[in-house]
Order: structure tokens, then sequence, then C-alpha cells
């Protein structure tokens, strides 16, 4: 069987999600006007009533989840493919923001069980002058349908894959996850290699400072 989640039905999930925000307008104070507070705010309402706005692709759903989870909400289909979302959000009127999505070693070990589907759910969203929160639009998208383009790998553990910049978030909605993963490798293979290099002259710097260290009269002692 196939997931439930297909290109068409994504794009009605996101019209839906904009819609739900849109008939059920979200205020944020004025000293709590922050991307942090709004993405909180945000959050909160999808995992309140997500189910409601997804309709019959849910068949069952959860939003409770350790703070370090892989997901903010999860849910199966009725095919039995299992979907953990990542919520994200954007102001566009900032410039620049990079959000990290999850570890490429989490990603690659979840990915090995054909069922399972990462997602990425992002809401942008403007603020007007009354402080209500407009929401612009919505990604619901699996991982591997944001080109990578859009991605890069930011240096925490083994490496995490962050949207390089969320005013520019290509999807390309028919894209096969077995040529996205590759590509992930292929990136991986570039990317270690440099971190080891940046290892290698840090390593360099210290050893260069301990011997200055080691050669100093400790007047502290």
């Amino acid at each position: 069987m196939k997931p439930k989640l297909t290109p068409a039905v994504a794009k009605t999930l996101e019209k839906s999600i904009k819609k739900f925000f849109e008939k059920n307008p979200v205020s944020i104070a004025e000293e709590t006007n922050s991307p942090r507070a709004v993405g909180d705010a945000i959050q909160q309402i999808l995992e309140n009533n997500f189910k409601s706005v997804a309709g019959s692709l849910v068949s069952h759903y959860s939003s409770n989840f350790a703070r370090r989870a892989m997901a903010d909400l999860a849910f199966e289909d009725d095919a039995g493919f299992y979907y953990v979302v990542d919520v994200k959000t954007h102001n566009l009127e900032t410039k620049f923001n990079m959000p990290n999505l999850t570890s490429v070693e989490r990603l690659s070990r979840f990915y090995e069980d054909d069922k399972n589907i990462f997602i990425l759910l992002m809401v942008k969203y403007r603020i007007d002058n009354e402080n209500s929160i407009k929401v612009e639009s919505a990604h619901f998208v699996p991982i591997e349908h944001v080109n990578w383009e859009s991605l890069t790998i930011g240096a925490l553990g083994w490496g995490q894959i962050q949207i390089a910049n969320s005013n520019n978030v290509i999807i390309e909605r028919n894209y096969s996850r077995t040529k996205w993963m590759k590509e992930l490798f292929n990136t991986l293979l570039e990317y270690y290699p440099r971190e080891i290099q940046k290892m290698n002259k840090r390593l360099e710097h210290f050893k260069k400072l301990m011997l200055d260290w080691e050669a100093k009269t400790d007047i502290w002692q």
C-alpha cells in the first residue's frame, strides 16, 4: 500500500491549515511578540487542532512528546504509514532564518523503515498592527520533498539538517526518497572531510597554546 499523503492531499491540507488560522485568528501580547513566543503559540494550536484540520488523513494521532523528541505531533494513516511532524514557523518580515530540522543520524535510522515519514510543517506568517498573527501560507511536506538547494548541514552532533533560508524553501512534491537520501549521503561525504580539516586546525591551534603555557612561569602559584 502507498501512503495516503499524496502531493494533492498535502496541498489541500496546506490550504486547510491556512483557512483554519483565518477563521481562528491568533493574537499575542506585545510584550511577548517574539518569534519563539509566536512559534510556541502556533505549535500549541496545531497540536490541539491538527486531527480535526487533517480530517480523514489521520487514523491515530498523538502530540504528547518529550522536548527533544523528533516530532511535535505524529499520526498514522489507515494504510499504516507513520508520520512525525516537525512544526516550524517563519515571520516573513525577517530577512534570514535557519531552523534546525533533525539529526542526519536520527533521520537515517528513522528512514530504515519505509513506512516512516518525516514531515516539515512550516507556517509562514506576518504580525499586523494589532499584534494579530496572519498566516500567509503553510508547507506540509515530507523532508525528501525539500530540495537540497534549500538545505544545509549544521555542525551539531553527527550533523544537523537545517533549512538554509526560510524565505526560500524549494519544494519538489514528487521527488524520490531514494534519490534524496543518496543526495544526503553524498552531502555528508563532502561535509565530514571539511569538518575533519577544521578540527585538525583547531587541534594544532590549541597544541601551540599548550606549548606556550608550558613555557610560562606561573606567577599565581
